[in-house]
């Protein structure tokens, strides 16, 4: 029965490459047999790509359809060379050299293990975490730290080459320069053949006609390192920050991972923190909730006044504007939200007793 590729994908038959190449992303995604999707559908999504994501068999599926890439290529006459279904050992496959199918590489590669890419595209390395604890008033105002690390950097002989200094490299054997070897996987798909990095030069199609003694060859060393770097006022318990390039050197002149910092705070005696909000407590002798008056409070950027109106009572909020959490890059800061409740002596002398027998007498 004959196939349209294009409703397969979910788009119209003039769709771009550009469209044809978003929605199939998003439907692979979709139906990925590792997150629960249906499998034929993804062997169907897959297959209509492979069509139409290919401006030459796009054009021939255009004028002949389907029928042109079936049974080997040979639905339709004179059109085998375009089937690339053939497989190994008349096995039903189909030929995907993962740097032209960039897309269906990765999301392959998620199940079945391949690697998309070969020696052209620059190895990364791990990342690597680490918590920092801060005080509350760090985490409050910004700071630096710096925290000391062992992890792999580039070999200090080197400079993470991997070849013995003075010494050039040469062209690899094993893959004749081109940092990619074929390599065939029998899959659900049938026999797929696919292009991966070369292991012996590592995907850089060159090897060190002499490697360095001190990493043998392979530009790593293993060493503690100091990272240092800045700490944004406002930052909040839990969240991270990622320093690129501090990571794990993966060797072979590839890109370091990157450092991720976990921040944890330490609680603060008196001032507690509700988003970008400080909220406090602060006790008032009765006399002052009654006539009036000023307290000190405590605030995040020291001592301030707290003016109290005559006739304050138990409980009362005030808003201490500007005085809370700065945002996150970002000149603004949240409020001082202050809770005031009465002072309760533990031990009144003789006189205040009787003062306050005098205000209960009086209905106060």
């Amino acid at each position: 029965m004959p196939k349209d590729y294009y409703a397969i994908l979910g788009v119209k038959k003039d769709a771009s490459e550009d469209e044809i190449k978003k929605s199939f992303r998003r439907l692979a995604h979709e139906h990925h047999p590792d997150k629960g999707g249906d499998q034929q559908k993804f062997k169907d999504i897959n297959e209509a790509y492979q069509i139409v994501g290919n401006k030459e068999k796009r054009s021939v599926y255009d004028r002949h359809g389907s029928a042109a890439f079936e049974n080997g290529g040979a639905g339709a006459q004179g059109f085998g060379g375009f089937g690339g279904f053939g497989g190994a050992n008349g096995q039903a496959g189909f030929d995907i050299n993962m740097d032209d199918m960039g897309d269906l590489g990765d999301i392959l590669g998620g199940m079945f293990g391949f690697q998309g890419g070969g020696g052209g595209r620059s190895r990364r390395g791990a990342d690597i975490q680490t918590d920092v604890t801060l005080e509350f008033l760090e985490a409050i105002h910004g700071t630096s730290k710096s925290v000391k690390l062992h992890s792999n950097g580039p070999c200090s002989t080197c400079s993470g080459t991997g070849a013995k200094p003075g010494t050039k490299m040469e062209e690899c054997k094993t893959c004749n320069g081109k940092g990619q070897v074929q390599k065939m996987s029998r899959t659900v798909f049938g026999t797929i053949q696919t292009m991966v990095a070369c292991s012996d030069c590592r995907g850089k199609g060159k090897k060190p006609s002499e490697p360095c003694k001190d990493c043998d060859g392979t530009g790593i060393e293993r060493k503690t390192r100091e990272h240092k770097f800045d700490i944004p006022a406002g930052i909040n318990d839990g969240e991270g920050i990622r320093i690129a390039g501090e990571g794990e050197y993966p060797g072979d002149g590839g890109r370091s991972g990157d450092l991720i910092v976990r921040i944890r705070v330490k609680a603060h005696p008196h001032l507690e923190r509700d988003g970008n909000e400080i909220l406090s407590r602060v006790e008032v002798p009765y006399s002052t909730l009654q006539l009036g008056g000023e307290t000190e409070v405590e605030t995040v950027d020291g001592m301030g006044s707290l003016k109290i109106p005559e006739g304050t009572q138990a409980g009362t909020v005030f808003k201490l504007r500007g005085k809370g959490v700065p945002y996150l890059h970002s000149s603004s800061r949240g409020d001082q939200l202050v809770t005031v409740m009465p002072q309760v002596a533990k031990k009144l002398s003789k006189e205040q007793k009787q003062a306050l027998e005098n205000l209960r007498n009086a209905g106060l």
